[in-house]
């Protein structure tokens, strides 16, 4: 016996079970080093700080 829906489902009923469907936003803060926006917890693409340390070393674009 295989599961199958006794009936259809409404257009209306699809939609409000997929309004949390949506993309989230990512959380970006301001770097203290370099005032750019990044993601949390991770090191700065910009300048190459994480917590006050430098990290990487960030070559200038040309």
């Amino acid at each position: 016996m295989a599961a199958v829906p006794k009936s259809r489902r409404s257009h209306r009923e699809v939609r409000l079970r997929r309004t949390h469907w949506r993309a989230k936003l990512l959380a970006a803060t301001e770097c203290p080093q370099c005032h750019e926006f990044r993601l949390p917890h991770r090191v700065c693409p910009h300048c190459g700080y994480y917590n006050g340390m430098r990290i990487l070393e960030v070559k200038e674009k040309e």
